[in-house]
């Protein structure tokens, strides 16, 4: 959690607040470094951001991010540290100095977005957008009061009871398997994850197939390579394999798109052209560099993922290079991806951030894994209850997300601040430990 102290030029000062899990095993999924390690990569990232973002001088909220953006990848690179992790420690500074510009403005997210407060302007970390006229960006956005949840399908997960040994269950009264979810949560929108391995891939995904197949409701999928093949070939020959499984007809037709098949250091090595002529492709923990997307695209990639993990203002330019390239008659697009952000400000945030940028699904999954709010105080979990009661509900005793029908309710993140018209309870957590990372062993 941060919570960043901001003046304006007219002297008033107030708070900004945002929140992240510590995330192993993705910003980095160097198997030799351990979950410590990668914990303590994100929190020098997030040091330096702040030493950087501390002595900058006065500049509205975009520009604190854009001129300092390439000499805060450089410090964090000259410790091993990728422009993935460098993103981390700007995006929960740039969400919390925001968050302050709109408590201390008394408007909205998406009010100060569509009066451009963040002040979004052409800068030389984006020279493809020259001429493109980012202040008015998100000038006409109308935010949508609902947005359908895409519920992740992990490699092991439970497809079927029969999958789920009795001494496995949690038993605490939530589904657990895959035909349970779709049975609770009424989910129209599925992430599948495959592990390279055709055979069992085929049969996993033919069991995932009879339990979406069950009802006549249309339902759309996505595919998540998982950076799992050596090559565009490779996917695009499972994913042939794919459409001539009869089994799995209805399921390959709702694919939406196939999203980060190549591992992330060979991505930008080779074409996806093969896979392309196929199915959309999307980059995701490719997403490194701000110019990461527009190298995807010379690849035959056409989406990237928005995750505010990775930076606020990077998914708003890359919505904005989608409109440009797109106006010149591209297919280019966006995804809303993000398996564990958890209930209050962080989920918040990622949801109004998505919203604005007009996507109306999202991969969301904490309230699969995380038992509410996760440990954190009741009376937190009882504010956040009771400022956005269309989010969360109380739930056999706790206060939960409340997912209906497949669909988050999000009309009351358009509160004044962004997205939360409650705060994480400061006086019940610690100090962030100092970070012990000095480079790679």
């Amino acid at each position: 959690m941060v919570r960043a102290t901001v003046r304006l030029d007219d002297g008033k000062q107030g708070l900004g607040y945002s929140a992240e899990a510590l995330g192993a095993k993705w910003f980095d999924k160097n198997l030799a470094l351990s979950d410590d390690d990668n914990h303590h990569q994100l929190r020098k990232a997030l040091e330096l951001a702040a030493d950087t973002y501390l002595a900058s001088e006065y500049a509205t909220p975009f520009e604190i991010f854009a001129d300092n953006y390439d000499s805060h990848v450089a410090a964090c690179a000259r410790l091993d540290l990728n422009p993935l992790i460098a993103s981390y420690g700007q995006s929960l500074l740039d969400r919390a100095i925001l968050d302050a510009v709109c408590r201390l403005t008394g408007i909205s997210f998406y009010a100060a977005m569509q009066e451009n407060l963040a002040g979004l302007r052409n800068h030389e970390i984006i020279p493809e957008l020259d001429g493109f006229e980012l202040g008015a960006l998100f000038q006409k956005s109308i935010p949508a009061d609902r947005i359908d949840v895409r519920h992740t399908i992990g490699l092991t997960d439970p497809i079927t009871a029969s999958d789920l040994a009795d001494d496995d269950r949690v038993n605490d009264g939530l589904p657990e398997t895959l035909e349970e979810v779709v049975a609770f949560y009424g989910n129209r929108y599925f992430k599948i994850k495959v592990g390279g391995d055709e055979a069992a891939d085929l049969e996993r995904l033919t069991k995932i197939a009879s339990v979406l197949d069950r009802g006549d409701a249309a339902y759309s999928a996505t595919l998540d390579g998982n950076e799992q093949y050596p090559d565009a070939a490779s996917i695009a020959a499972f994913y042939r394999k794919m459409k001539e499984t009869p089994a799995l007809d209805r399921l390959v037709s709702s694919i939406l798109y196939v999203e980060q098949p190549i591992n992330r250091k060979e991505a930008f090595s080779k074409s996806v052209g093969q896979l392309a002529s196929l199915v959309p492709v999307i980059i995701d923990e490719s997403d490194g560099e701000l110019s990461a997307f527009k190298q995807a695209r010379d690849l035959g990639y056409s989406g990237v993922s928005s995750k505010a993990c990775k930076g606020i203002y990077k998914s708003m330019l890359n919505h904005a290079r989608c409109r440009l390239w797109n106006e010149a008659g591209a297919a280019c697009f966006m995804s809303a991806e993000d398996l564990t952000c958890e209930p209050g400000i962080s989920i918040q945030q990622d949801l109004a951030l998505v919203n604005l940028l007009g996507l109306t699904h999202v991969e969301r999954n904490a309230h699969h894994f995380i038992d509410g709010f996760g440990g954190r105080p009741d009376r937190e979990a009882r504010a956040f209850l009771n400022a956005h009661p269309d989010l969360y509900h109380k739930q056999d005793g706790k206060v939960r997300i409340r997912l209906e029908n497949g669909v988050f309710s999000i009309a009351s993140l358009g509160c004044a601040g962004f997205a939360s018209a409650a705060l994480p309870d400061l006086e019940a957590a610690e100090p962030m430990p100092r970070s012990q990372w000095s480079g790679t062993p």
